[in-house]
């Protein structure tokens, strides 16, 4: 017997109450599906509410994988906790984002319920250009294949919906589609969204002014490689796709994309502002209209690394968050030559790392000569957090002065810039010219220096600081002394406290007295007379992550690392409360659509064959990746590797350039490897010694790491449901 269930379908609970203004309607709670598709507001409202369900990259994943461990590990009650003990069950799972298997649902919904409206759309009613219904449409479609995708990413095989449930449907006879199946719903709702005609204001290559986040052309075609990516890869192959077709369909997004405007992101910073290219990009936010960031193919979402990831000693800051382990750290090739550091460990605990000593990698010295991907990720143990302080002189201005030709008791001789000063009298000085321009100086910064011949010691000399006047002016005191010099002689004076008595220096037009001597018959010679001012800045002081420094380890405190070990990327050293200025993380960029079809292609065709990319443009998997590493300044992939070689390197690359992106989440299960990785991780406990440090690697168990955990399950309510609808358990391996 069919079981039938009732489905009542408002507007309401289709989530366009939110929208009301927007669509300018009087909503009483009974306006009808119709009504909405008459007008031209109605189209875009019911467009907008199916987007509320789009999942944006997470950083709190990082720490599920062997990327980090959570300083909220202290917390019994906590995710990681919890995550780390393997105290999941069906009936209780969480996650980053909890179990959105119902919410994608619904976004799959409104994406039906909008394209079956749209076939019996009335175009005179709405339109205000043509193409606009077939952008909504490519919209809408793009959007579904986006919720499939994220959908096939966590649970797998799904039901397959492509039209709004009748209110009298029989939930009987649904099934879970494999994913093969699904993917190919994926694949077919991209191409027909690519076959809209590419106009700018409508399915274009760009996003429009104010609407930052919809579905583009370079969005349809990521989704599409990425869902075959997906299919081929271990977890999900059964046949239905090859490693040709995912290359096929990387190969087809990397070059449009690249043929209409898309770049790496190269513009290298100040300083003072980032340390490179790279880390620039990743404290930025993206930009809608590619004047800056041309990487970026669909934004993401801001960060608070300063507060929420950030190190201690940041004022406001609350925990530690996600801590790099060791693991990642060794991933951190040595950029000379361009080979990892550890080439793997000969225990199951990670303990006692495999050294590669041809990569050049000194363990007493483990932080120097590393990826420069590395210093823009990670804060550790002597890493500089603010950039451009150096220290030494932060001010170092010259004032140069000149001296008059006449004086009191004294002749003055000009020769090439020296003066011949001859004492005829009992108080003999002579006036400098004015300084110019105000010193702006502040205290402990004043010097005057010159150079001087003396044929005798002269001592007691003395200078007035004059306004412009030396009447009333304050005096140094008979401390200058000159001894006796044939040759030229430099010569300094520290004035800062006579002068701040006297606030000189605030005017151009202040000037010296010089009173050389108080003696007749003295002779003095004098070059390059100047008024110097100094300021010394203090060296940045350094992270310190050993036990006992100013940041810590410790297993006991969430505000302190774990591993010995801070997240660096997406953090702005400026940031803080009072000025939040981290980055922002991307869901998808042009780097990972590289690596995208990199991967495919070294399956397919090895790591050299170059394969046709069109308009002229060929490339190899080698090519690809080495793309990446020139962007980084990094030594590229040699020619000639082994397939299994190359697959190695090619993964260290991917988990180092795509860091904390919620990348390695994904690809350490459709890979199928995460029981080798993520019983044990690894920190870096460092202690003093002398002037040097000791450093010891610490082991950190977990015991998520089953194969159950390849695969989000489903709610309980959700199986119990399709228990009673199909007779089925549609429970992922492993859950109860």
């Amino acid at each position: 017997m069919k079981r039938y269930i009732v489905i009542l379908i408002s507007i309401i609970s289709a989530g366009l109450i939110s929208c009301n203004d927007m669509l300018e309607l009087q909503n009483d709670g009974r306006i009808s599906m119709s009504e909405v598709f008459k007008t031209r507001n109605g189209v875009m409202g019911y467009l907008n509410a199916c987007y509320n369900y789009r999942i944006g990259p997470s950083l709190d994943r990082v720490s599920l994988t062997d990327d980090a461990q959570d300083a909220d590990d202290m917390f019994g009650s906590s995710l990681y906790n919890r995550w780390y003990a393997n105290s999941f069950s069906a009936a209780n799972y969480s996650n980053t984002d909890g179990s959105p298997w119902s919410s994608l649902y619904e976004g799959i919904r409104k994406c039906n319920v909008f394209l079956a409206n749209m076939e019996n759309i009335d175009p005179e009613s709405i339109l205000n250009w043509d193409g606009e219904i077939s952008s909504w449409i490519a919209e809408a479609k793009t959007l579904r294949a986006y919720y499939y995708l994220e959908l096939v990413k966590r649970y797998g095989d799904c039901p397959l919906l492509t039209v709004p449930y009748e209110t009298l449907h029989d939930f009987g006879a649904d099934t879970r589609t494999p994913v093969s199946a699904v993917v190919q719903q994926v694949v077919k709702d991209c191409d027909e969204a690519l076959a809209a005609p590419d106009i700018s204001l409508g399915f274009s290559w760009r996003v429009s002014a104010g609407r930052k986040g919809v579905m583009t052309r370079p969005m349809a075609l990521f989704i599409k490689s990425q869902a075959i990516l997906f299919a081929v890869s271990p977890l999900f192959n059964d046949g239905t796709y090859t490693w040709a077709d995912a290359r096929d369909a990387a190969k087809t997004a990397l070059s449009q994309c690249l043929n209409h405007g898309y770049e790496l992101f190269q513009t290298t910073p100040d300083t003072d502002v980032a340390q490179n290219a790279y880390a620039y990009y990743f404290i930025s936010t993206s930009d809608e209209q590619q004047a800056f960031d041309k990487e970026t193919i669909y934004s993401g979402s801001g960060t608070q690394i300063w507060q929420q990831h950030g190190l201690q000693t940041t004022p406001g800051q609350t925990k530690a968050g996600a801590c790099p382990t060791q693991e990642l750290i060794d991933c951190y090739e040595m950029q000379a030559t361009g080979e990892a550091p550890v080439s793997g460990y000969s225990d199951p605990q990670h303990l006692n790392p495999v050294i590669n000593t041809a990569s050049g990698y000194n363990p007493d010295k483990p932080y120097e000569g590393r990826d420069p991907r590395f210093y823009a990720s990670v804060y550790y143990n002597g890493a500089v957090r603010q950039l451009g302080i150096p220290g030494g002189l932060g001010r170092d201005d010259h004032f140069p002065l000149t001296l008059e030709t006449s004086g009191n008791q004294v002749n003055v001789t000009e020769t090439d810039g020296a003066y011949r000063l001859e004492a005829t009298g009992g108080d003999p000085y002579v006036n400098t010219s004015a300084i110019g321009k105000s010193l702006e100086a502040p205290p402990g910064s004043i010097y005057v220096r010159m150079q001087y011949k003396a044929p005798q010691n002269i001592t007691a000399g003395e200078f007035f600081f004059c306004k412009p006047n030396a009447a009333g002016g304050v005096e140094t005191g008979q401390v200058l002394k000159f001894n006796k010099a044939d040759d030229w002689t430099d010569w300094e004076v520290d004035i800062t406290d006579w002068a701040t008595q006297f606030t000189w220096g605030t005017a151009a037009d202040h000037r010296l007295r010089f009173d050389f001597t108080t003696e007749s018959g003295h002779i003095l010679e004098v070059r390059n007379m100047e008024v110097v001012v100094e300021s010394s800045v203090a060296p940045a002081a350094p992270v310190e992550t050993f036990a006992g420094g100013t940041e810590g380890i410790t297993g006991a405190d969430r505000r302190t690392t774990r591993t010995g070990y801070y997240l660096r990327k997406y953090n702005n050293w400026k940031s803080s409360k009072d000025n939040p200025a981290d980055g922002e993380i991307r869901k998808f960029r042009l780097a990972e659509l590289y690596l995208n079809f990199a991967e495919a292609a070294y399956q397919s065709d090895g790591p050299d064959a170059r394969i046709d990319m069109g308009s002229g443009l060929s490339m190899s998997a080698r090519d690809a990746v080495n793309a990446i590493r020139s962007r980084a300044d990094m030594p590229p992939f040699p020619s000639g590797m082994t397939k299994d070689a190359f697959e190695k390197k090619y993964r260290n690359e991917r988990r180092v350039e795509l860091a904390f992106e919620d990348n390695r989440y994904w690809d350490i299960r459709r890979w199928k490897i995460m029981e080798d990785l993520s019983h044990y991780v690894t920190g870096m406990r460092i202690t003093p010694d002398g002037n040097d440090f000791k450093y010891q690697r610490i082991g950190i168990e977990r015991l998520s790491y089953g194969e159950k955990y390849y695969l989000y399950p489903l709610s309980a309510t959700e199986v119990n449901k399709m228990q009673d609808h199909t007779g089925s358990n549609w429970q992922n391996p492993g859950w109860n």
